[in-house]
Protein backbone atom coordinates (compact mmCIF):
# COMPACT_ATOMS: atom_id res chain seq x y z
CA UNK A 1 0.00 0.00 0.00
CA UNK A 2 1.32 3.19 -1.15
CA UNK A 3 0.39 6.34 1.18
CA UNK A 4 1.12 9.80 0.05
CA UNK A 5 1.82 12.61 2.75
CA UNK A 6 1.43 16.01 2.82
CA UNK A 7 1.59 18.37 6.17
CA UNK A 8 2.29 21.78 6.99
CA UNK A 9 2.61 22.76 10.79
CA UNK A 10 2.13 26.06 11.36
CA UNK A 11 4.02 27.13 14.94
CA UNK A 12 2.06 30.09 17.01
CA UNK A 13 4.45 32.83 16.85
CA UNK A 14 4.44 36.48 15.21
CA UNK A 15 7.57 38.71 14.52
CA UNK A 16 6.75 41.52 13.42
CA UNK A 17 3.13 43.39 14.47
CA UNK A 18 0.15 40.91 13.98
CA UNK A 19 -0.13 37.83 16.29
CA UNK A 20 -0.59 35.16 13.94
CA UNK A 21 -3.28 33.84 16.36
CA UNK A 22 -5.34 37.19 16.74
CA UNK A 23 -5.31 37.50 13.29
CA UNK A 24 -8.33 39.52 11.99
CA UNK A 25 -7.83 40.29 8.38
CA UNK A 26 -9.23 38.09 5.72
CA UNK A 27 -6.35 37.10 4.18
CA UNK A 28 -4.39 34.56 6.82
CA UNK A 29 -0.55 34.07 6.85
CA UNK A 30 0.02 30.42 4.67
CA UNK A 31 2.69 28.84 3.03
CA UNK A 32 1.44 29.23 -0.79
CA UNK A 33 1.51 26.37 -2.49
CA UNK A 34 3.93 25.42 -5.59
CA UNK A 35 1.92 27.09 -8.63
CA UNK A 36 1.78 25.90 -11.87
CA UNK A 37 -0.54 28.53 -14.52
CA UNK A 38 -1.63 31.89 -14.35
CA UNK A 39 -5.25 31.47 -13.88
CA UNK A 40 -6.89 34.51 -11.85
CA UNK A 41 -7.74 32.73 -8.78
CA UNK A 42 -9.39 34.80 -5.34
CA UNK A 43 -8.38 37.76 -6.14
CA UNK A 44 -11.36 39.75 -7.56
CA UNK A 45 -13.51 39.38 -4.21
CA UNK A 46 -10.17 38.26 -2.13
CA UNK A 47 -11.00 41.26 0.81
CA UNK A 48 -14.69 39.93 0.99
CA UNK A 49 -15.09 39.29 4.22
CA UNK A 50 -17.08 36.07 5.30
CA UNK A 51 -20.85 35.37 4.58
CA UNK A 52 -23.22 36.16 7.36
CA UNK A 53 -24.16 32.66 8.80
CA UNK A 54 -26.95 31.28 10.91
CA UNK A 55 -25.10 32.06 13.74
CA UNK A 56 -24.15 35.15 14.86
CA UNK A 57 -20.40 35.91 14.37
CA UNK A 58 -20.13 36.74 18.39
CA UNK A 59 -21.18 33.29 18.60
CA UNK A 60 -18.69 31.35 16.89
CA UNK A 61 -15.45 30.89 18.20
CA UNK A 62 -11.89 29.88 16.13
CA UNK A 63 -8.16 29.10 17.09
CA UNK A 64 -7.77 32.59 17.93
CA UNK A 65 -10.49 32.75 20.21
CA UNK A 66 -8.96 29.73 22.18
CA UNK A 67 -5.45 30.74 21.91
CA UNK A 68 -6.09 34.85 23.02
CA UNK A 69 -8.12 33.10 26.27
CA UNK A 70 -4.75 30.80 26.68
CA UNK A 71 -2.30 33.63 25.55
CA UNK A 72 -4.42 37.04 26.55
CA UNK A 73 -3.45 38.05 23.37
CA UNK A 74 -4.35 41.47 22.16
CA UNK A 75 -6.51 41.76 19.50
CA UNK A 76 -5.48 42.87 15.34
CA UNK A 77 -6.37 45.95 13.78
CA UNK A 78 -10.29 45.54 11.97
CA UNK A 79 -10.20 44.75 8.34
CA UNK A 80 -11.90 48.51 8.11
CA UNK A 81 -9.01 49.90 9.86
CA UNK A 82 -6.25 49.22 7.19
CA UNK A 83 -4.54 52.11 5.67
CA UNK A 84 -1.64 52.89 3.18
CA UNK A 85 0.41 51.84 5.84
CA UNK A 86 1.01 48.16 5.43
CA UNK A 87 0.12 45.57 7.86
CA UNK A 88 3.20 42.78 8.20
CA UNK A 89 2.74 39.48 9.69
CA UNK A 90 5.98 37.10 9.98
CA UNK A 91 5.79 33.46 11.01
CA UNK A 92 7.85 30.14 11.06
CA UNK A 93 6.82 27.29 10.30
CA UNK A 94 7.55 23.78 9.98
CA UNK A 95 6.33 21.68 6.90
CA UNK A 96 6.51 18.12 5.94
CA UNK A 97 5.95 15.76 2.08
CA UNK A 98 6.79 12.51 1.66
CA UNK A 99 9.14 14.15 -0.84
CA UNK A 100 10.71 16.93 1.37
CA UNK A 101 10.81 15.51 4.29
CA UNK A 102 10.76 17.89 7.40
CA UNK A 103 11.11 21.88 5.87
CA UNK A 104 11.81 24.35 7.63
CA UNK A 105 9.63 27.54 6.80
CA UNK A 106 9.54 31.30 7.05
CA UNK A 107 6.15 32.72 6.12
CA UNK A 108 5.05 36.62 6.15
CA UNK A 109 2.53 38.41 4.24
CA UNK A 110 1.79 42.53 3.95
CA UNK A 111 -2.01 44.35 3.49
CA UNK A 112 -2.51 47.41 2.87
CA UNK A 113 -4.61 49.64 0.76
CA UNK A 114 -3.81 52.24 -1.89
CA UNK A 115 -6.89 53.94 -1.24
CA UNK A 116 -9.57 54.34 1.70
CA UNK A 117 -12.09 52.91 -0.72
CA UNK A 118 -10.19 50.51 -2.49
CA UNK A 119 -9.95 46.11 -2.17
CA UNK A 120 -7.31 45.20 0.60
CA UNK A 121 -3.81 44.84 -1.20
CA UNK A 122 -1.41 41.92 -0.08
CA UNK A 123 1.67 40.46 -0.90
CA UNK A 124 2.26 36.87 0.54
CA UNK A 125 5.93 35.10 0.30
CA UNK A 126 7.63 32.25 1.79
CA UNK A 127 10.90 30.76 1.84
CA UNK A 128 11.83 27.05 3.05
CA UNK A 129 14.82 24.83 3.38
CA UNK A 130 13.77 20.87 3.40
CA UNK A 131 15.75 17.89 5.21
CA UNK A 132 16.70 16.93 1.22
CA UNK A 133 18.43 20.14 0.98
CA UNK A 134 15.27 21.81 -1.45
CA UNK A 135 14.76 25.27 -1.44
CA UNK A 136 11.57 26.97 -2.08
CA UNK A 137 10.58 30.59 -2.86
CA UNK A 138 7.11 31.55 -3.67
CA UNK A 139 6.16 35.22 -3.61
CA UNK A 140 2.64 36.42 -4.56
CA UNK A 141 1.07 39.57 -5.34
CA UNK A 142 -2.28 40.93 -5.08
CA UNK A 143 -2.48 45.12 -5.84
CA UNK A 144 -5.93 46.46 -5.96
CA UNK A 145 -6.11 50.28 -8.06
CA UNK A 146 -7.38 53.29 -5.82
CA UNK A 147 -10.82 52.83 -7.52
CA UNK A 148 -10.80 49.35 -8.39
CA UNK A 149 -10.70 49.69 -12.12
CA UNK A 150 -7.23 47.41 -12.02
CA UNK A 151 -6.11 44.68 -10.51
CA UNK A 152 -2.28 43.37 -10.71
CA UNK A 153 -2.03 39.87 -9.97
CA UNK A 154 1.83 38.57 -10.21
CA UNK A 155 3.24 35.23 -8.84
CA UNK A 156 7.09 34.45 -8.86
CA UNK A 157 8.62 31.40 -7.52
CA UNK A 158 11.64 29.64 -7.72
CA UNK A 159 12.21 25.79 -6.43
CA UNK A 160 14.76 23.14 -6.56
CA UNK A 161 12.41 19.57 -5.95
CA UNK A 162 12.50 16.49 -7.43
CA UNK A 163 9.52 14.67 -7.96
CA UNK A 164 8.44 11.13 -9.68
CA UNK A 165 6.58 10.89 -12.79
CA UNK A 166 4.19 8.26 -13.57
CA UNK A 167 4.30 8.70 -17.41
CA UNK A 168 1.38 10.17 -19.74
CA UNK A 169 -2.47 9.76 -19.50
CA UNK A 170 -4.62 8.34 -16.98
CA UNK A 171 -4.01 5.07 -17.66
CA UNK A 172 -0.82 5.00 -16.62
CA UNK A 173 0.36 2.63 -13.95
CA UNK A 174 1.95 3.57 -10.34
CA UNK A 175 4.42 1.33 -10.44
CA UNK A 176 6.18 3.00 -13.80
CA UNK A 177 7.77 5.70 -11.19
CA UNK A 178 10.38 7.91 -12.80
CA UNK A 179 12.29 10.07 -10.56
CA UNK A 180 13.58 13.21 -11.80
CA UNK A 181 14.93 16.34 -10.60
CA UNK A 182 14.96 20.04 -11.84
CA UNK A 183 15.21 23.45 -11.36
CA UNK A 184 12.23 25.79 -11.90
CA UNK A 185 11.36 29.42 -12.53
CA UNK A 186 8.37 30.65 -12.42
CA UNK A 187 7.07 34.67 -13.39
CA UNK A 188 3.28 35.19 -13.74
CA UNK A 189 2.54 38.88 -14.22
CA UNK A 190 -1.33 39.93 -15.26
CA UNK A 191 -3.65 43.08 -15.12
CA UNK A 192 -7.21 42.81 -15.02
CA UNK A 193 -9.73 45.68 -15.77
CA UNK A 194 -13.22 46.02 -14.73
CA UNK A 195 -15.19 45.32 -17.55
CA UNK A 196 -18.70 45.77 -15.94
CA UNK A 197 -20.03 44.59 -12.65
CA UNK A 198 -18.03 41.69 -11.35
CA UNK A 199 -16.72 41.00 -14.97
CA UNK A 200 -13.19 41.71 -15.19
CA UNK A 201 -10.82 40.93 -18.18
CA UNK A 202 -7.31 41.43 -18.74
CA UNK A 203 -3.80 40.39 -20.14
CA UNK A 204 -1.18 38.56 -18.70
CA UNK A 205 2.73 37.58 -19.34
CA UNK A 206 3.53 33.93 -18.49
CA UNK A 207 7.35 32.79 -18.16
CA UNK A 208 8.04 29.05 -17.08
CA UNK A 209 11.40 27.98 -17.38
CA UNK A 210 12.97 24.62 -16.19
CA UNK A 211 16.77 23.37 -16.15
CA UNK A 212 19.11 20.81 -14.97
CA UNK A 213 16.54 18.42 -15.87
CA UNK A 214 17.43 15.09 -14.91
CA UNK A 215 15.52 11.76 -14.36
CA UNK A 216 16.40 8.15 -13.39
CA UNK A 217 14.25 6.39 -15.83
CA UNK A 218 11.55 3.59 -14.26
CA UNK A 219 12.63 1.95 -11.59
CA UNK A 220 11.10 -1.11 -12.19
CA UNK A 221 12.98 -1.13 -16.03
CA UNK A 222 9.84 -0.65 -17.93
CA UNK A 223 10.19 1.92 -21.19
CA UNK A 224 9.42 5.25 -19.48
CA UNK A 225 7.36 8.05 -21.42
CA UNK A 226 9.65 11.13 -20.29
CA UNK A 227 11.93 9.66 -22.97
CA UNK A 228 9.68 8.54 -25.62
CA UNK A 229 7.80 11.78 -25.37
CA UNK A 230 11.63 13.39 -25.93
CA UNK A 231 14.08 14.52 -22.97
CA UNK A 232 15.33 18.08 -22.72
CA UNK A 233 17.81 19.45 -20.07
CA UNK A 234 16.53 23.00 -20.12
CA UNK A 235 12.85 24.28 -21.42
CA UNK A 236 11.63 27.63 -21.60
CA UNK A 237 7.62 28.48 -21.91
CA UNK A 238 6.97 32.09 -22.79
CA UNK A 239 4.15 33.74 -23.72
CA UNK A 240 1.04 36.40 -23.14
CA UNK A 241 -2.74 35.60 -21.86
CA UNK A 242 -5.75 36.80 -22.41
CA UNK A 243 -7.77 36.48 -18.56
CA UNK A 244 -11.15 36.86 -17.55
CA UNK A 245 -12.81 36.22 -14.64
CA UNK A 246 -17.07 37.12 -12.99
CA UNK A 247 -16.60 36.26 -9.56
CA UNK A 248 -20.07 36.02 -8.02
CA UNK A 249 -19.48 34.43 -4.74
CA UNK A 250 -19.91 35.88 -1.06
CA UNK A 251 -16.74 35.37 0.17
CA UNK A 252 -13.87 34.45 -1.88
CA UNK A 253 -11.85 32.30 0.74
CA UNK A 254 -14.70 29.98 1.80
CA UNK A 255 -18.01 30.34 -0.16
CA UNK A 256 -21.49 29.80 0.88
CA UNK A 257 -23.24 30.76 -2.13
CA UNK A 258 -22.54 32.11 -5.57
CA UNK A 259 -20.37 30.96 -8.43
CA UNK A 260 -16.97 31.54 -10.39
CA UNK A 261 -15.85 31.63 -13.71
CA UNK A 262 -12.25 31.90 -14.89
CA UNK A 263 -10.92 31.67 -18.84
CA UNK A 264 -6.89 31.73 -19.35
CA UNK A 265 -6.24 31.62 -23.22
CA UNK A 266 -1.86 30.93 -23.53
CA UNK A 267 -0.26 31.19 -26.48
CA UNK A 268 3.72 31.22 -26.70
CA UNK A 269 6.00 32.18 -28.65
CA UNK A 270 9.55 31.16 -30.31
CA UNK A 271 10.18 35.03 -30.46
CA UNK A 272 10.21 35.36 -26.59
CA UNK A 273 12.17 32.35 -25.94
CA UNK A 274 9.60 29.43 -25.92
CA UNK A 275 11.26 26.12 -26.61
CA UNK A 276 8.80 25.19 -28.97
CA UNK A 277 5.26 27.10 -29.63
CA UNK A 278 1.97 25.81 -28.50
CA UNK A 279 -1.28 27.38 -27.22
CA UNK A 280 -3.56 26.24 -24.30
CA UNK A 281 -7.02 27.07 -22.79
CA UNK A 282 -7.83 26.95 -19.49
CA UNK A 283 -11.73 26.60 -18.36
CA UNK A 284 -12.33 26.92 -14.09
CA UNK A 285 -16.16 26.79 -13.52
CA UNK A 286 -17.84 26.79 -9.79
CA UNK A 287 -20.98 26.56 -8.12
CA UNK A 288 -21.75 26.95 -4.41
CA UNK A 289 -25.50 26.03 -2.48
CA UNK A 290 -26.29 26.00 0.81
CA UNK A 291 -27.99 22.80 1.61
CA UNK A 292 -30.73 22.62 2.97
CA UNK A 293 -30.93 25.79 2.16
CA UNK A 294 -31.78 27.45 5.58
CA UNK A 295 -28.74 25.99 7.17
CA UNK A 296 -24.82 26.78 6.69
CA UNK A 297 -23.49 23.53 5.28
CA UNK A 298 -22.91 23.75 1.52
CA UNK A 299 -22.82 22.22 -1.30
CA UNK A 300 -19.60 22.85 -3.79
CA UNK A 301 -19.32 21.69 -7.45
CA UNK A 302 -15.69 22.43 -9.68
CA UNK A 303 -15.29 21.84 -13.19
CA UNK A 304 -11.42 22.13 -14.07
CA UNK A 305 -10.04 21.87 -17.53
CA UNK A 306 -6.90 22.27 -18.68
CA UNK A 307 -6.61 21.73 -22.90
CA UNK A 308 -3.63 22.03 -25.27
CA UNK A 309 -5.15 23.70 -28.23
CA UNK A 310 -2.26 23.17 -30.67
CA UNK A 311 1.93 22.40 -30.85
CA UNK A 312 3.80 20.73 -28.65
CA UNK A 313 4.72 21.73 -24.99
CA UNK A 314 7.62 20.32 -23.01
CA UNK A 315 6.54 16.93 -20.91
CA UNK A 316 7.04 19.58 -17.83
CA UNK A 317 4.86 21.85 -18.83
CA UNK A 318 1.83 19.42 -19.91
CA UNK A 319 -1.18 19.65 -17.82
CA UNK A 320 -0.30 17.35 -14.59
CA UNK A 321 -2.55 16.25 -10.94
CA UNK A 322 -2.18 19.04 -8.70
CA UNK A 323 -0.56 21.38 -10.87
CA UNK A 324 -3.76 23.85 -10.93
CA UNK A 325 -3.57 27.50 -9.52
CA UNK A 326 -4.46 26.08 -5.76
CA UNK A 327 -2.54 22.27 -6.25
CA UNK A 328 -5.79 21.04 -5.37
CA UNK A 329 -7.11 18.79 -8.13
CA UNK A 330 -7.17 14.81 -7.48
CA UNK A 331 -7.07 14.73 -3.57
CA UNK A 332 -6.10 10.87 -3.04
CA UNK A 333 -2.93 11.14 -5.59
CA UNK A 334 0.25 12.55 -5.46
CA UNK A 335 1.12 15.52 -7.34
CA UNK A 336 2.46 14.77 -10.88
CA UNK A 337 0.35 11.25 -10.71
CA UNK A 338 -1.14 11.67 -13.96
CA UNK A 339 -0.30 13.99 -16.72
CA UNK A 340 -1.18 14.65 -20.49
CA UNK A 341 -2.18 16.89 -23.49
CA UNK A 342 -5.42 17.24 -22.40
CA UNK A 343 -7.20 17.30 -18.91
CA UNK A 344 -10.61 16.97 -17.79
CA UNK A 345 -11.46 17.52 -13.62
CA UNK A 346 -14.54 17.65 -11.67
CA UNK A 347 -15.13 17.56 -8.30
CA UNK A 348 -18.04 18.17 -6.06
CA UNK A 349 -17.72 18.49 -1.94
CA UNK A 350 -20.29 18.69 0.75
CA UNK A 351 -19.23 20.64 3.75
CA UNK A 352 -20.72 20.58 6.83
CA UNK A 353 -21.11 22.11 10.68
CA UNK A 354 -20.32 19.26 13.56
CA UNK A 355 -20.31 21.84 16.51
CA UNK A 356 -22.47 24.71 16.44
CA UNK A 357 -19.82 27.57 16.85
CA UNK A 358 -18.16 26.24 13.84
CA UNK A 359 -15.50 25.90 15.28
CA UNK A 360 -15.17 22.36 13.93
CA UNK A 361 -16.51 21.29 10.68
CA UNK A 362 -16.96 18.13 8.22
CA UNK A 363 -16.51 17.13 4.39
CA UNK A 364 -17.27 14.50 2.17
CA UNK A 365 -15.24 14.85 -1.50
CA UNK A 366 -15.48 13.04 -4.76
CA UNK A 367 -13.42 13.90 -7.92
CA UNK A 368 -12.50 12.44 -11.22
CA UNK A 369 -10.10 13.34 -13.29
CA UNK A 370 -9.35 12.12 -17.20
CA UNK A 371 -6.09 13.00 -19.20
CA UNK A 372 -4.84 12.28 -22.75
CA UNK A 373 -1.16 10.88 -23.75
CA UNK A 374 0.42 13.12 -26.23
CA UNK A 375 -0.94 15.82 -28.30
CA UNK A 376 -2.99 14.13 -30.55
CA UNK A 377 -4.31 11.22 -28.25
CA UNK A 378 -7.73 10.71 -26.56
CA UNK A 379 -9.16 11.07 -23.27
CA UNK A 380 -8.37 8.09 -21.14
CA UNK A 381 -10.07 6.62 -17.81
CA UNK A 382 -12.04 8.18 -15.70
CA UNK A 383 -9.53 8.43 -12.58
CA UNK A 384 -11.33 8.79 -8.83
CA UNK A 385 -10.82 10.39 -5.68
CA UNK A 386 -12.58 10.53 -2.79
CA UNK A 387 -12.84 11.09 0.77
CA UNK A 388 -13.48 12.32 4.09
CA UNK A 389 -11.92 15.31 5.66
CA UNK A 390 -12.36 18.13 9.32
CA UNK A 391 -11.82 21.61 9.01
CA UNK A 392 -10.87 23.56 11.88
CA UNK A 393 -11.58 27.23 12.30
CA UNK A 394 -8.14 29.41 11.89
CA UNK A 395 -10.22 32.50 11.43
CA UNK A 396 -14.18 33.44 11.99
CA UNK A 397 -13.96 36.64 10.48
CA UNK A 398 -13.08 35.80 7.13
CA UNK A 399 -14.21 32.21 7.54
CA UNK A 400 -10.85 30.37 6.66
CA UNK A 401 -10.08 26.84 7.86
CA UNK A 402 -7.54 24.82 8.32
CA UNK A 403 -8.25 21.88 6.21
CA UNK A 404 -7.71 18.21 7.05
CA UNK A 405 -8.02 15.71 4.34
CA UNK A 406 -7.62 11.86 3.41
CA UNK A 407 -8.07 11.25 -0.05
CA UNK A 408 -8.34 7.63 -1.45
CA UNK A 409 -7.32 6.36 -5.23
CA UNK A 410 -7.04 4.06 -7.65
CA UNK A 411 -3.87 1.19 -6.83
CA UNK A 412 -3.61 1.22 -3.66
CA UNK A 413 -2.70 5.35 -3.62
CA UNK A 414 -4.17 6.80 -0.56
CA UNK A 415 -2.78 9.49 1.68
CA UNK A 416 -3.40 13.09 4.04
CA UNK A 417 -3.48 16.06 2.82
CA UNK A 418 -3.49 19.43 5.41
CA UNK A 419 -3.65 23.35 4.45
CA UNK A 420 -5.05 26.43 5.02
CA UNK A 421 -8.32 27.55 3.41
CA UNK A 422 -10.20 25.20 0.89
CA UNK A 423 -9.64 23.26 -2.08
CA UNK A 424 -11.64 25.82 -4.15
Amino acid sequence: MRIFLSIKVFFVLTIVTVPLFAQQNPVPIKRIPVKRHGVVKDTVRIDTLARQPKVPLSEQEDIGDVLSKLFHARQTPAVDSITSKPEISIAPAIGYTLLSRFALVLSGNAIFKTAPQSRISTVIASASYTQNKQFILPIQTNIWSKDNTYNFIGEYQYYKYPQNSYGLGSNSNINNEDPMDYSYLKFYQTVLRRVTGNLYMGLGYIFDSHWNISDKGNINGTPDDYTTYGKRSHTVASGLTLNAVIDLRDNAINPGKGGYAALQYRDNYQFLGSTTPWRSLIIDLRKYFRFPANSDNVLALWSYNWLVLSGRPEYLDLPSTQWDGNSATGRGYIQGRFRGAQMVYAEAEYRFKITHNGLLGGVVFLNGESFSAAPGTGLQRIQPGYGPGLRLKLNKTSNTNITIDYGFGRQGSNGLFIDIGEAF
